[in-house]
C-alpha cells in the first residue's frame, strides 16, 4: 500500500470520526432556554467546543487508523489482489 492511499484512509477515518463526535454533548438553545436571538436557530448549539472535538477527533482516528494498518500490515485483513488498469 502506497502513502497516498495511506493518507486517504486517514482522512476519511478522520471525518468519519469527526461526525461521530460532534454531536456529543451539545446544548441546543432551545434546551438552553436561551434566545437565539434574530434569525439565529434554537437548534444551533450554544458551545460547540470545536477545538476540543478536532482534537479528540484526531487522537481517536489516529489509535483506529494505526490498529486498521496494523492489521493490513501483519495480514489479519486479507485483501484480494486487484489488477491495475
Amino acid at each position: 500500500m502506497g502513502p497516498v492511499t495511506a493518507i486517504s484512509i486517514y482522512l476519511v477515518t478522520w471525518w468519519v470520526v469527526l461526525f461521530t463526535i460532534l454531536p456529543i454533548g451539545v446544548t441546543s438553545h432551545a434546551d438552553a432556554g436561551v434566545d437565539p436571538g434574530d434569525g439565529g436557530d434554537p437548534g444551533a448549539p450554544v458551545e460547540p467546543n470545536l477545538k476540543r472535538k478536532f482534537i479528540t477527533t484526531t487522537i481517536a482516528s489516529t489509535v483506529i487508523w494505526a490498529i486498521f494498518m496494523l492489521c493490513l500490515q501483519f495480514r489479519l485483513i486479507p485483501l484480494p489482489n486487484v489488477p491495475m488498469i
